[in-house]
């Protein structure tokens, strides 16, 4: 698994799309693969965060099921926003979306075989 992190609007999608031969449909936006299994193929989640909240909305668990993901598509990209600097929300859910976000995104950057960090469109590999 390769994890792309960085701010918003900083050409993460666009980077790892032009460092994988990956053909569009196979970047999902916000969502996981409905059947959880890619058959073989790398997939992309951008938007990662998004997915986190939407889980969170639903009354979902969405660290214990994006590790089961993981679990059966070990090739997959996953692209997430950094959500957790600038100033902290008034609002309680948008500050646990932003703790958990931050949680899970350390999981899986203990998991993942690489992390890159994208501003401005210029990767950089930490991991």
């Amino acid at each position: 698994m390769k994890l792309v992190i960085g701010g918003t609007s900083q050409g993460k999608l666009e980077y790892v799309l032009s460092k994988q031969d990956v053909p569009k449909n196979r970047v999902l936006d916000g969502v996981l693969p409905g059947d959880m299994k890619s058959n073989g193929s790398i997939v992309i989640i951008n938007h990662f965060h998004q997915w986190v909240k939407s889980r969170m909305v639903d009354g979902g668990c969405p660290e214990d099921e994006i590790m089961s993901f993981l679990d059966c598509n070990e090739d997959c990209i996953m692209i997430c926003d950094e959500i957790g600097n600038g100033i902290v929300p008034a609002d309680p859910f948008e500050r646990e979306y932003r703790e958990r976000v931050g949680r899970i995104l350390v999981r899986l950057a203990k998991r993942a075989d690489e992390v890159e960090r994208v501003i401005c469109g210029i990767g950089r590999k930490i991991k």
